[in-house]
């Protein structure tokens, strides 16, 4: 599995000649497209898009949606996605409290996709890798310093199998944006 930036909190994943993107800010070409904030103009390279709560399968990724608050008092999605093995959780731009039935859902996450005003949650939810969203040079340095990071260099892409995820727990990985 390859990972990328693509600004603030969008990401593409993809193995082999799959491809999912979340929040694309720019119309990238997938297999499969999520918006936690709502849809914005896709291109028909979008392939499958989900813009909300629900339970989706595509190609053998497996998608639940979680309906949540988000900024500005908007509805924001949590997306859980199992793919290659993984659990990788997207929390979008999340704000308050998670409800008991999603955060029971979202337990035993491989990768957590927060932004960094949510470090307790972060923390919280106890993934085995967690990927700062939606930062400036500022809010990441202080979500390292909550974490106890004194510097975590940022790496172009994250290429990962799920037997690298063991004996991992809160490891840090911040991703530079392409």
């Amino acid at each position: 599995m390859i990972i990328t930036c693509h600004g603030e909190a969008s990401f593409k994943i993809s193995q082999g000649d799959l491809a999912l993107v979340v929040n694309p800010q720019s119309k990238l070409a997938a297999d499969i497209t999520l918006f936690s904030a709502g849809r914005v103009d896709t291109s028909e390279k979008s392939g499958f898009v989900i813009d909300g709560p629900g339970e989706y399968e595509i190609k053998d990724v497996f998608i639940k949606g979680f309906a949540s608050s988000g900024a500005k008092k908007k509805v924001n999605t949590i997306y859980l996605v199992t793919f290659e093995g993984m659990k990788l959780c997207f929390l979008g731009d999340i704000k308050g409290e998670l409800d008991r039935e999603t955060r029971e859902a979202i337990e035993e996450v491989d990768l957590l996709f927060t932004p960094t005003d949510t470090y307790e949650l972060a923390v919280a939810l106890e993934s085995k890798v967690i990927i700062p969203t939606n930062y400036n040079k500022d809010s990441l340095a202080k979500f390292l310093k909550e974490a106890g990071e004194s510097e975590v260099k940022p790496v172009e892409k994250l290429v990962l199998k799920k037997k690298d995820l063991e004996g991992k727990e809160g490891e840090i990985i911040v991703l530079k944006e392409e």
